[in-house]
């Protein structure tokens, strides 16, 4: 059976459509209808049903997909276990989003190797998305991210609080936000307690979904948008940006996911320095916040409110 059939089937039950699945394959639409069709006719069974309300799945389409994520899993874990170098007991594969790689990615990566000679690694970044369909195929064992998702098999643990803060070039930028304004897309929760906070600003001329590379951007054009605390803190330290005191503090916290397949004495010791690279890193951004003079505990209760 051609695993490509099978990963495109999965990719219609997460993405809900053939077309969005045909754009995260990097196929046509016509070409996931034949996949979907070849894989129908060497099961014999029927997987989807289409109609006006959208694609949904047979109760034969419904139950093939435990089996059919083992079988990626069981696929991507052979060649995971080949791709081990030789000299070397085993393999982690690391995953990180973009903006936490340079404060927890890179410095994790940097402990493991001391304290794990006989292990060899695999770092990737990524947005979200992708780190967690990577989690879900078996090709990543643990990842670095903001908004993670429950997913069976899969371990989910708070590593560090976040926070979102206004930055500007412009040491006087107001916290009532103008013209200059770019709204980052964090996430949904972002978005609502945004609106919560500003119910009188309309829709931000320019809306950007890069992540940090809108740092650039806001910088070179003099504009102000929220950012997490550990991506600014180095321009923050270097009076590139400055931190717009009065404005809100949105909670954006990182989590750490990985495995529970895994081995799981490596994950521990694994964790265990992650957890310690975090404790680091707290205490960076709480020498950040408190050189701007924003209080983080106000700023919570002000935000449950």
């Amino acid at each position: 059976m051609d695993i490509q059939l099978i990963r495109t089937y999965l990719e219609i039950i997460s993405s809900g459509s053939f077309m969005e699945a045909a754009g995260r394959v990097h196929v046509t639409q016509a070409a996931v209808s034949l996949r979907v069709k070849r894989l129908e006719q060497e099961l014999g069974q029927s997987l989807f049903k289409r109609s006006k309300k959208g694609t949904e799945l047979t109760p034969a389409g419904e139950q093939f997909e435990r089996f059919a994520r083992l079988l990626v899993k069981v696929w991507e874990e052979a060649k995971y276990q080949i791709a081990v170098p030789s000299g070397y007991a085993d393999l982690l594969s690391i995953g990180c989003q973009h903006s936490l790689w340079p404060k927890f990615g890179g410095r994790w990566l940097r402990e493991l190797e001391k304290l794990e000679p006989e292990m060899a690694f695999r770092a990737e970044v990524g947005m979200p998305e992708r780190l967690m369909r990577m989690m879900i195929q078996g090709t990543t064992d643990v990842s670095i991210m903001y908004m993670p998702q429950m997913r069976p098999g899969l371990r989910v643990e708070e590593l560090v609080k976040e926070e979102l803060i206004l930055v500007s070039p412009d040491p006087e930028y107001p916290a009532s936000l103008d013209d200059r304004y770019v709204f980052m897309d964090w996430g949904p929760e972002f978005a609502a307690a945004h609106a919560m906070h500003f119910p009188d600003f309309n829709m931000a001329r320019t809306n950007l979904a890069i992540g940090p590379l809108a740092l650039n951007f806001v910088f070179d054009q003099n504009r102000a948008a929220y950012f997490p605390t550990r991506l600014v803190k180095p321009h923050v330290d270097d009076g590139r940006f400055h931190i717009v005191a009065e404005a809100p503090v949105f909670p954006y916290p990182a989590f750490v996911v990985w495995n529970t397949e895994k081995n799981p004495e490596l994950m521990d010791r694994a964790l265990v320095a992650l957890h310690q690279i975090a404790a680091v890193v707290d205490g960076e951004q709480e020498a950040t916040l408190d050189d701007a003079e924003i209080d983080l505990e106000s700023v919570s209760a002000t935000l449950q409110d």
